[in-house]
């Protein structure tokens, strides 16, 4: 091929490039922002989500909206996320709301609240039964915005250097726990104690702690537990679909071109659906190598599941009469709770319960 040709081509070949490219990139300014993670990079699927979200909103801009990450305590302790965002320290945050209760118990909606919605269904919620809408008076409060950025899916219910066999195994515990659980347990003795992600096994190696709870197999194998604590108890009763939630200054928000707003809306529902298809694949293979290292799975006795509940119940009818936003949001939560209770108990658990009891049966013989 003649030089001249080949140059003629190339040049041809660059300005197809230019017009395919988004044209997002050739009208939109550059923009520099900083978002703070309440976990440590250790924890690969917790932090991966917000990886994932800088990652796609550069992707889909070619690069001009740029979103710099920093892992729980780089900027500001993992447990003053959303201060951080209030405040304009940084722009946007990846925390689970309920980490901010002691602000304002409602907060606890955004994440999770015991005996509450499994991770289909906080995704329904807040997706399409207002969940979103109910949230964002709440959040605007403080200067904020929230979307849907990760689940874990039903966790478990902890690790426990004793035996839980009745409530009063539970008197005196000092346990890290967080959201409204630590509350509900309190109410039968136990000592809750907020602590962030990095710090957790210190506590529990040096007898701070009794018990600890964080997320499932895939985390609390990277996190050393089953070291420390022999008996891993289920099921997290406390957290059955835990959602992680990207917040976003209003101000900053608003600042943003309305197409910058489109792509990161987009990335943080591509974040929530990876990370809770992260822990699904990775959890059972983390679950076998635990208990094979000498970990003993036990589940809570129903006795100690049914005061749980009767100790949630009087929770929120107190939090209820407390908080104006509690009271707004629980009562069409709990309508719309009632009727996922109902659906899946028709379609999903009645196939879960058989393929799941099947799934051990031997072939009939021929």
């Amino acid at each position: 091929m003649k030089r001249r040709v080949f140059l003629t081509r190339a040049a041809a070949g660059a300005a197809a490039g230019a017009v395919a490219a988004p044209a997002i990139a050739q009208s939109q300014p550059q923009i520099h922002w900083r978002l703070a993670s309440s976990f440590p990079k250790s924890l690969d699927t917790l932090y991966g989500a917000a990886e994932l979200l800088v990652k796609r909103v550069a992707q889909a801009t070619a690069g001009k909206f740029q979103i710099r990450l920093f892992a729980g305590g780089e900027i500001v302790p993992g447990l003053q996320v959303l201060d951080a965002v209030q405040n304009g320290t940084v722009e946007c945050g990846h925390t689970a709301p309920y980490y901010y209760i002691g602000k304002d118990p409602a907060f606890a909606f955004a994440t999770a609240l015991p005996f509450g919605l499994n991770a289909r269904q906080q995704n329904a919620w807040m997706y399409y039964g207002g969940g979103m809408r109910a949230m964002a008076d709440l959040f605007a409060e403080y200067g904020c915005i929230q979307f849907p950025g990760g689940n874990t899916g039903a966790q478990m219910g902890g690790w426990y250097r004793k035996e839980i066999q009745s409530v009063e195994d539970l008197k005196g515990l000092k346990m890290r726990i967080g959201g409204l659980g630590g509350q509900v347990l309190a109410r039968l003795g136990v000592v809750p104690q907020q602590i962030a992600g990095g710090e957790i096994y210190q506590a529990l190696e040096r007898g701070t702690i009794d018990a600890v709870e964080w997320v499932g197999p895939y985390d609390d194998e990277k996190l050393g537990f089953h070291k420390v604590a022999r008996y891993y108890y289920y099921p997290g009763w406390w957290e059955g679909g835990p959602q992680l939630s990207l917040i976003v200054n209003l101000k900053k928000w608003a600042e943003l071109p309305e197409a910058y707003r489109g792509v990161f809306e987009a990335a943080c529902a591509e974040s929530n659906v990876h990370m809770l298809a992260r822990y699904d694949a990775g959890n059972p293979a983390a679950l076998r190598r635990v208990v094979g290292g000498g970990a003993q799975l036990r589940v809570f006795p129903r006795p100690v599941l049914e005061a749980c509940l009767d100790a949630a119940n009087e929770l929120y009818a107190e939090l209820s009469a407390k908080s104006a936003h509690f009271k707004r949001i629980f009562e069409g939560w709990s309508r719309f709770r009632a009727d996922q209770f109902l659906w899946f108990r028709v379609a999903e658990s009645a196939y879960d319960n058989f393929v799941f009891q099947s799934a051990t049966r031997r072939p009939a013989k021929k």
